[in-house]
């Protein structure tokens, strides 16, 4: 009986046995079309929140308001001259835009619009999904690893120094990021019971309810994820911006280091596809994160109280999903206009030092979590009190093993510090800067010097960082360094 519970609940909510070719194929263009005018509009409002941004207006020429300026230079882009390099691979070269568009397009098929809902002007009822099964989000994952190859092959295809550079800083950071990306949605499985999307949208419906151990009150828990497991929440939006190659993680594609990284070589339709890859990847990990974290389709509270519930069944959940999908489109396009790039040290670093070490912290103490919450020889006090314990074991490890490190950093300068050296920094005539601790022997200046008769009686011999400016006589100039 208990091996029958947790098939069925791991098993897909969403039923499909209704559909036939025609249904699946009109699904698939509906997707098609609803991510590629999804990119056109958000092309367009990134140049306009950034110009907004930056005190200037953006596109408002081409269409009204502007809004048909990405329509045209996604046409610009196909009809340029199509440049192929002498030193290309020809097949892998011609493979590697592909791949990176089709992949993120696939990808999107797992994602819940909505509940079942009838099809306009005919008897068919479906859910608003393409398909899903039991490993949907694995099937993300896997697919989201496969699109970096796109990255990687064009980097090396194109047989140029700053692609191979883009291609490889590609492949560190998705081996990087999707191990932090996959460890923050072990704790969404462990507390949706089942990798299904659909089903998880469903584990998203009710929270739980708690009784208060002192005044005896019925506390309903909050449901979505985003609340419920908030650090694997946070965990996931760091990583889906790196997954995406987007500022501050843009290094694959850094124009100040690498000229335009892994699509230096490419131009015309080759060129548009990468482009559109990228901004379809941002609708796609955003729709992930939406399903996953903030309740998928259903309206937030309090809209999903309104007539018991109305409000998240036919087609109006469409319209909850598109509101929420746009909500990290727009923190996407904040990113990138306040935020600056990293350097390359820095993001490995954050990645492999804070990012994938906080992960797996939460996923013991999710793990932890969830098998106190279901012990029944427990109270809620000593289950809280148990979490916190660990929490604070936790931190202060973490204290520990940074003050050990920041130690370690002292004493390697310390021993690579170079001795102080005698010195005049007006000798030639031009001011140089002094190092701290730097003992100099200097004078007034080139007019001080020839008047010198060679014996130093001129010069003062002054530490930088002295705090005597007696020392320096009645003559001298302040010496200002350290």
């Amino acid at each position: 009986m208990i091996m029958g519970g947790l098939v069925a609940a791991e098993n897909p909510s969403a039923d499909f046995s209704h559909d036939n070719g025609w249904v699946v194929l009109g699904k698939a263009l509906v997707i098609f079309v609803f991510l590629v005018v999804t990119t056109l509009v958000m092309i367009w409002a990134e140049r306009r929140v950034v110009g907004r941004m930056q005190s200037r207006p953006g596109p408002n020429r081409t269409g009204p308001f502007g809004l048909l300026q990405s329509l045209a230079d996604g046409v610009k882009l196909a009809l340029k001259e199509d440049i192929l390099p002498r030193a290309v691979d020809k097949v892998v070269y011609v493979l590697a835009p592909i791949i990176s568009a089709t992949t993120c397009f696939i990808a999107f098929a797992v994602i819940p619009f909505g509940p079942t809902a009838r099809i306009p002007f005919t008897d068919v009822h479906t859910p608003l999904q393409l398909t899903d099964f039991n490993v949907a989000v694995l099937y993300v994952l896997a697919v989201a690893a496969v699109g970096v190859y796109g990255l990687v092959l064009a980097g090396w295809s194109s047989g140029s120094t700053y692609p191979l550079l883009g291609g490889l800083r590609s492949s560190a950071q998705v081996i990087s990021y999707e191990i932090a990306m996959g460890l923050a949605l072990i704790s969404v499985f462990l507390y949706a019971g089942s990798m299904s999307t659909s089903s998880i949208v469903d584990a998203q419906a009710h929270g739980a309810t708690v009784t208060l151990p002192v005044v005896g009150w019925d506390w309903q828990m909050p449901s979505w994820n985003a609340i419920v497991v908030l650090p694997a929440f946070v965990i996931y939006c760091i990583s889906m911006v790196g997954e995406t190659n987007r500022a501050p993680f843009d290094l694959p594609e850094a124009e100040g280091e690498l000229v335009g990284g892994f699509h230096t070589e490419y131009s015309s339709l080759k060129f548009a596809l990468f482009f559109l890859a990228e901004y379809v990847n941002m609708v796609t990990v955003s729709a992930i994160a939406t399903t996953l974290f903030l309740g998928g389709w259903r309206a937030p509270w309090p809209i999903s109280a309104i007539g018991d519930g109305v409000l998240n069944t036919g087609w109006w959940p469409v319209l909850w999903f598109v509101m929420k999908l746009w909500v990290f489109l727009f923190v996407f396009i904040w990113l990138r206009g306040t935020l600056p790039r990293l350097r390359y040290d820095q993001f490995m670093r954050f990645g492999w030092k804070i990012l994938i070490p906080g992960a797996l912290i939460w996923v013991v103490v999710a793990s932890a979590m969830r098998v106190l919450r279901t012990s029944g020889d427990l109270s809620l006090a000593q289950r809280y009190g148990i979490v916190a314990g660990l929490l604070i074991g936790v931190v202060g490890l973490l204290a520990a093993y940074e003050s050990n490190q920041r130690r370690e950093a002292s004493l390697e300068v310390a021993r690579h510090e170079v001795a102080p050296e005698s010195l005049d920094p007006f000798a030639g005539g031009y001011p140089v800067p002094p190092l701290p601790g730097q003992t100099l022997v200097r004078s007034a200046g080139p007019a001080r010097a020839a008047l010198d008769d060679g014996t130093g009686a001129g010069r003062q011999a002054v530490t930088v960082g002295a705090t005597d400016v007696a020392a320096l006589g009645d003559d001298s100039e302040e010496v200002r360094g350290g």
